[in-house]
């Protein structure tokens, strides 16, 4: 009689959660099904580190392409909407120091942009994140014989991080 309730039970929850619109994260599509689509021009860059717009529009097209139905136009004005961000803050900090040398062992890259998907039919804008924050630490060697530049390495990780959160928040609105 207990297996009893407790599959009736079971049985239940599984029900709350279907009806109480659970879904997995990453798995919702709150772009307007009339969009097929999009355009992603080069982001802006306000700062001075080199290339990091081309590298992270790069990045969030690559994501768009294989993870959404989305078809990806270069021309503006041949797509259903437009995807814009600009990178306004770059910086690299030390966060810990070699005890031993006073060198910095480990750094922090901290990237600030904003984004917003615009339809171009009607100018609404359906996505907008004015402040998108993102971190990347790094190892650095103290060592100057086996030094190795690992910033570019933390670069390619932040850029893909960029891009997963991006794709992720302009499919879900949040």
């Amino acid at each position: 009689m207990t297996s009893g309730r407790s599959i009736v039970v079971l049985g239940l929850c599984v029900l709350s959660l279907i009806s109480c619109g659970y879904h997995i994260a990453g798995k919702a599509d709150m772009v307007p099904k009339r969009i097929r689509t999009i355009a992603i021009p080069s982001f802006g860059n306000a700062t001075t580190r080199y290339r990091l717009s081309e590298q992270l529009t790069t990045a969030v097209t690559r994501e768009f392409i294989s993870r959404t139905r989305f078809r990806i136009v270069a021309d503006p004005a041949e797509a259903d909407a437009i995807l814009t961000g600009a990178v306004a803050t770059f910086f690299s900090s030390p966060t810990v120091y070699d005890p031993k040398t006073g060198r910095a062992s480990s750094a922090q890259i901290y990237v600030g942009m904003q984004v917003t998907l615009t339809d171009r039919s009607n100018g609404a804008v359906l996505f907008s994140r004015p402040n998108f924050d993102f971190r990347e630490r790094y190892e650095i060697s103290v060592d100057p014989g086996s030094y190795f530049e690992e910033s570019d390495v933390a670069m390619q990780r932040l850029s893909r991080d960029v891009a997963r959160s991006v794709v992720s928040a302009v499919l879900e609105n949040f």
